[in-house]
């Protein structure tokens, strides 16, 4: 099946500019060649060089012209998939895509699976089996921080961690093999530096898995809600935060009475950022609704910023709104604090709030906001992040796999020099299996084909 030509739609349906029709494998040059007319006679595709642009026109079976086209040429090795590509730039629209694709797969290019351009340059060798996912990350990115995690991977930065941790484990079992195999020519095994390779190996899986545990909030976002007592500030937090006027605001309590989300991103984390109905006692229905949609919203939140009037104090309502704040990710912030009249004391936040982030500040005048997003980035990395962290993309499937790499590695550390060798040999050879499932070496079909099921169908 992976030896056909085939072909795809690879930009989005809808109107645009232009469409790219993209076709790949052993005898697409000579398919495409049959159905296109060069706008200089003579010219054909075949004796076309890789890297070039030809404009003509796609024909159809009556030798009509379907569309007017400008045709890129690849061929193999040096193209995405490492076989021969064309693409085919048309008009854009669902119509002159559709027509012209049509014609191509008439010449018997079949029509593409999802995310089979990218599993051919897998199984060609022009990409390993962690680069290839990473495209669906590019694609799916919601920030510039999150592209660009997405893209070193792409071009071969996690790879390189995980073909170091390969190499030492490569190495360990090396040693060990030969110990079992040939004691009398290499003698018994060198603990120490065994021992250190290994303390080496489980290093390099846990700044793996700390990494991955960020690149996760840069791939997946966080919901944060923002909550408090009717006329805090919170719709004008909402407000400053997305810097447009989304949420009605005014000084009569119970404006809101939905919840009002928004996408933004701090920090290059992708935020939806939620503002909730003020929450009071009241006997208008509508409000009510709110009210109760909005503590369900608090409670599922990842992230809840408390907003406190500094000029009104802290009383019953406020009280209330923070012990029924289930989440215990919370960010205090107090507003107002331009005003000369301040009814909060630094007592009350430190006795009320202790071991929370207390942030002060005020929406109107935009004091304070930029500790405020400070403070969220800090929440939401636990303070876990320093400057010679490395910064790539984990995915799920590659933190299972470093995970039981990191249980096989723990069990021969901890029973070095106290079991038979052959026995801290199959910790070590599960070690090697398991981070085999990350690069590709160790991959079986099923997994491959879970892998590329996400993925559009022109990629």
């Amino acid at each position: 099946m992976f030896n056909d030509d085939i072909a795809a739609v690879t930009t989005p349906p809808g109107e645009g500019g232009i469409a790219i029709i993209r076709a790949s494998g052993n005898q697409v040059i000579e398919k495409i060649d049959s159905i296109f007319k060069s706008f200089r006679p003579g010219i054909s595709l075949k004796e076309k060089k890789g890297y070039t642009l030809t404009l003509g026109w796609i024909i159809d079976e009556n030798n009509e012209i379907a569309d007017e086209v400008l045709i890129g040429i690849m061929k193999t090795p040096h193209s995405y998939t490492a076989e021969d590509v064309v693409e085919i730039n048309c008009h854009g629209g669902s119509l002159p895509a559709r027509r012209c694709l049509e014609i191509v797969l008439s010449t018997g290019v079949r029509l593409a699976q999802p995310g089979e351009f990218t599993r051919r340059a897998f199984l060609n060798g022009r990409l390993d089996v962690c680069q290839a996912e990473a495209v669906i990350d590019v694609i799916r990115s919601k920030t510039d921080k999150s592209l660009k995690l997405a893209m070193n991977q792409v071009t071969g930065e996690n790879s390189k961690y995980i073909y170091l941790l390969e190499d030492k484990l490569i190495r360990i079992n090396a040693m060990v093999e030969a110990s079992l195999d040939f004691p009398d020519d290499v003698g018994d095994l060198d603990y120490d530096e065994a021992k250190e390779i290994l303390d080496q190996s489980l290093n390099i899986i846990n700044q793996l898995l700390k990494a991955g545990k960020r690149a996760e909030v840069y791939r997946e976002g966080i919901n944060v809600a923002i909550c408090g007592k009717p006329n805090v500030g919170k719709s004008s937090l909402l407000n400053i935060l997305i810097k447009k006027d989304k949420a009605i605001v005014t000084s009569i309590p119970g404006t809101t009475r939905d919840v009002v989300e928004e996408y933004i991103n701090i920090r290059g984390i992708p935020v939806k950022i939620m503002d909730t109905a003020g929450i009071r006692n009241t006997e208008d229905i509508v409000e009510n609704i709110g009210i109760e949609k909005s503590k369900e919203v608090i409670k599922k939140a990842d992230l809840v910023i408390f907003i406190l009037d500094i000029e009104r104090g802290i009383n019953k309502e406020d009280l209330a709104i923070y012990d029924n704040i289930e989440n215990q990710n919370i960010i205090v912030l107090v507003n107002k604090d331009d005003l000369e009249e301040k009814n909060i004391s630094e007592k009350e936040l430190k006795d009320l709030f202790k071991g929370i982030k207390v942030v002060k500040g005020s929406v109107k005048e935009n004091v304070g906001i930029e500790e405020l997003e400070t403070s969220i980035e800090e929440k939401v990395f636990s303070g876990e992040v320093d400057s010679d962290d490395i910064e790539i993309m984990i995915n799920l499937r590659h933190k299972n796999a470093l995970i039981d790499a990191k249980k096989y590695l723990t069990s021969a550390i901890n029973s070095i020099d106290r079991v038979p060798l052959d026995c801290m040999g199959v910790d070590i050879l599960g070690a090697l299996e398991s981070v085999g499932e990350i690069t590709g070496k160790n991959l079986k079909e099923e997994v491959i084909d879970r892998i590329f099921k996400d993925f559009c169908i022109g990629k």
